[in-house]
């Protein structure tokens, strides 16, 4: 069985040599690092919000979708999370690939070249249709909604 694979172009391959494309960083790992291409540090004031660049650009095949999400290490030590997490890179995108970071922290956080920034996390995916219909079929939770289930 072949794996499927993810197609990645560097969009400045003379510039950005020396970062790593995505990758796992154990055998266990779910998601794969990904890095920031900038020149300069990026210095993010608590609540303040950028999109940093990676400098890639992903070919995702049809019936996947590439899920942004933040690392637990950046949003404990530093504040740092993806703003719209999970955020979904279609397979359809060709264009850059660029993080949406937020500074949730109390104090001000810098990133730099190289800094794992996000992981990427691949899932299956299916469009269906949707359908309208006068009434939904019943279920056991019906109209239930936040906290419904009992649980905490």
């Amino acid at each position: 069985m072949s794996a499927t694979i993810i197609c990645v172009s560097r969009l400045f391959p003379d510039r950005d040599a020396d970062l790593p494309l995505p990758r796992y960083m154990s055998s266990g790992a779910a998601g794969a690092d990904v890095v920031a291409a900038i020149d300069t540090p990026i210095t993010l004031q608590p609540l303040e919000r950028t999109a940093i660049s990676t400098g890639l650009a992903l070919a995702i095949p049809a019936g996947f979708e590439v899920q942004v999400r933040p690392r637990s290490g950046l949003a404990l030590h530093s504040g740092i999370t993806v703003l719209n997490a999970p955020g979904t890179i279609d397979s359809d995108y060709r264009g850059e690939l660029r993080i949406l970071l937020v500074n949730l922290g109390s104090q001000a956080a810098t990133l730099t070249r190289g800094d794992r920034i996000a992981q990427l996390v691949v899932a299956k995916v299916e469009q269906l249709e949707f359908k309208e219909v006068d009434e939904l079929p019943p279920s056991a939770r019906g109209q239930g909604g936040f906290g419904s289930t009992g649980q905490k």
